[in-house]
């Protein structure tokens, strides 16, 4: 009974993981795209505060559960599919970090021209881009560990 409930625990905390990340990315991308300084400021305050609520959370309880249903189970720790899965989850967790960085200066940039009524700095551009760039490894880092996870390959 213990490893369903983990199971179920590990398996609602990546859908709430990627679904965040996936939500956060589009609405975050899309709203700069329109250039409404306005509209980038209350939604990076809202992708930012997603990401401390969901997103970290989510980061600690994926391992943790996944971890003890490797123990549950039995499986090797050496076994190729989990080595696999903990170094692109610590890949996609490496791109994550410069991009939560990265989202609280964007955030406070918007902020400030919203208040100022003035266009985004050109920071605020360059930061978007590499926000962009990490997150797309990141995100296909995911979706091979969720493939590693079904697929338990030998």
């Amino acid at each position: 009974m213990d490893y369903m409930i983990v199971k179920w625990v590990h398996i609602l905390s990546s859908t709430f993981l990627f679904g965040t990340g996936i939500g956060s990315a589009f609405y975050m991308l899309f709203t700069s795209l329109s250039r409404d300084v306005r509209a980038i400021a209350v939604v990076s305050r809202h992708v930012v505060l997603a990401d401390w609520i969901f997103t970290t959370t989510t980061i600690i309880v994926q391992p943790v559960t996944g971890l003890y249903m490797i123990h549950l189970a039995g499986y090797p720790w050496t076994s190729a599919w989990i080595m696999w899965s903990i170094g692109l989850y610590f890949f996609a967790g490496a791109c994550w970090l410069p991009v939560v960085w990265m989202q609280l200066r964007m955030r406070d940039m918007a902020q400030v021209a919203a208040r100022e009524n003035t266009e985004l700095p050109a920071l605020y551009w360059r930061y978007l881009r590499f926000w962009v760039v990490l997150g797309i490894p990141a995100f296909f880092a995911l979706v091979i560990v969720f493939w590693l996870m079904v697929a338990k390959p030998a």
